[in-house]
């Protein structure tokens, strides 16, 4: 890779020493010769002193912003790749990012062998992404989150934001798809058309075609009028199909048929009705293995499969719980207009070890509970429902790993050299005091928990 990148430049732009000196470092192990500023004026005076094969930029910096740059770049150098970096990173600052003509959108704290393989697209001709116009984001339709997961979401949400491609949304219920359906038609290119969401597991399987497709007057029992289907309330627009695994078998083969040709007839009658329609579906179900059950047709899958977006459970970010708590509360106090309640440190932390089965819909519930229910305006662990006071709490060895990455990338973004002596000597300090709190503090039982000699542990101990 080096010789690839040897005489290849990049300009990096932040105003925060370390991640300069991590991405520094990182750079240049790739053979890439590296200009550093903290500052957009300065970067501009690079700019038009000598060429530059790749820009790397913050968001927030004294003086103009990354965005600012990002535009002065695409007025007088639009072939040169741009990378936006934030570390305060949501649905809309990710689309701006890449409908103002962002090369990519990295979140902080970011892992480095993302940055390689951003950098390597980047500095590869062939591979080179196309601008997007600009386009104002919506926040009507906002989504909550900080976590890891949310941030590739909201960069997958702003690269369609210029398309018109299928999407399929997967996703436990209660995870939000519906809003990331919505998110995807407001920052799309069909914002200003209708956007029509029908629930496949709400509707009796004898009138889903009559609702998707319409019908004519005495087409069947009970037909008393032409009645428009959802294929034709949504021309032009965004079509949500939600719980598009519980379609019928035969209804999904018209479907295929209306989403190859463009056309469909209603029912009870001759005459074809063209519509343009982008198909957005989700489920919580496993489509592959209702295809090999014979229960979805596979060849609808790959159609809808076209780009498909992972909602991650809850509990896979807790980290998130207190943001959305915030915005719940927020919502629910102005419902209720009344003052907005207060959740205490410790009874976040409570929610937070909290698997949440029923995912964000579930925390929106209790918020609302507690803003009901709660005996005073700042909530304790006491005054959680019983359903989490009473719960026991589990956490997966792949959350905890995940939580021990994100604290290790932390503290890599802050130019940590030491971090791997920290840790050893973090986890040797927690097995100790488990281990003698298990045994009651007999230190031979302990010892022998952890494998060690009575000695070992003394000496550790010391």
């Amino acid at each position: 890779m080096e010789t690839d990148f040897k005489n290849k430049k990049v300009l990096l732009v932040d105003d925060d020493d370390s991640i300069r000196w991590v991405l520094n470092e990182t750079l240049e192990d790739l053979g890439l010769q590296v200009t550093q500023t903290s500052a957009a004026d300065e970067a501009i005076q690079f700019l038009q002193n000598q060429s530059f094969d790749l820009l790397i930029s913050d968001v927030r910096m004294p003086g103009k912003s990354g965005i600012e740059l990002l535009n002065h770049c695409q007025q007088k150098y639009p072939d040169l790749p741009v990378v936006i970096m934030t570390a305060h990173s949501d649905l809309d600052s990710a689309v701006t990012a890449y409908t103002k003509g962002a090369f990519e959108y990295l979140p902080k704290p970011f892992d480095l062998d993302e940055v390689n393989e951003i950098v390597e697209r980047a500095l590869t001709p062939k591979q080179k992404e196309i601008s997007s116009p600009e386009k104002k984001p919506s926040n009507k339709f906002s989504i909550i989150g900080e976590a890891p997961s949310m941030q590739n979401l909201y960069r997958a949400i702003g690269r369609l934001s210029n398309s018109h491609v299928s999407v399929l949304i997967k996703g436990e219920s209660g995870t939000g798809k519906e809003l990331v359906a919505h998110a995807l038609h407001q920052h799309s290119p069909r914002k200003d058309k209708p956007f029509i969401a029908l629930n496949m597991a709400a509707i009796p399987k004898d009138l889903i075609e009559s609702e998707l497709f319409g019908h004519e007057k005495g087409a069947f029992t009970g037909a008393s009028g032409r009645s428009l289907g959802r294929f034709e309330q949504a021309d032009g627009g965004t079509l949500f199909l939600d719980e598009i695994g519980d379609m019928p078998l035969e209804t999904q083969t018209r479907l295929l048929r209306v989403l190859s040709e463009g056309t469909f007839y209603r029912i009870g009658s001759i005459h074809p009705i063209s519509v343009n329609v982008r198909i957005v579906a989700a489920t919580h179900q496993n489509l592959l293995a209702k295809v090999e059950q014979g229960e979805f047709r596979e060849d609808l899958y790959h159609r809808l499969n076209v780009i498909p977006l992972e909602l991650p459970p809850l509990r896979e970010r807790a980290e998130d719980i207190p943001l959305l708590c915030d915005f719940f509360l927020s919502k629910i106090a102005d419902e209720l207009d009344e003052a907005k309640i207060q959740i205490s440190k410790l009874a976040l932390d409570k929610m937070k070890r909290f698997d949440w089965p029923g995912n964000v819909r579930q925390l929106e519930n209790t918020c609302r509970w507690l803003s009901v229910m709660a005996n005073s305006q700042f909530i304790t662990p006491a005054d959680l429902p019983k359903e989490l006071s009473n719960a026991s709490i589990k956490i997966s060895d792949e959350q905890w790993q995940k939580l021990l990455s994100n604290q290790i990338k932390n503290q890599f973004s802050d130019g940590d050299k030491n971090i791997l002596i920290t840790i050893q000597k973090d986890i040797e300090q927690l097995l100790i005091k488990t281990a003698l709190e298990v045994s009651a503090g007999k230190k031979a039982e302990a010892a022998s928990y952890l494998g060690w000699g009575r000695n070992t542990l003394t000496r550790k101990q010391k």
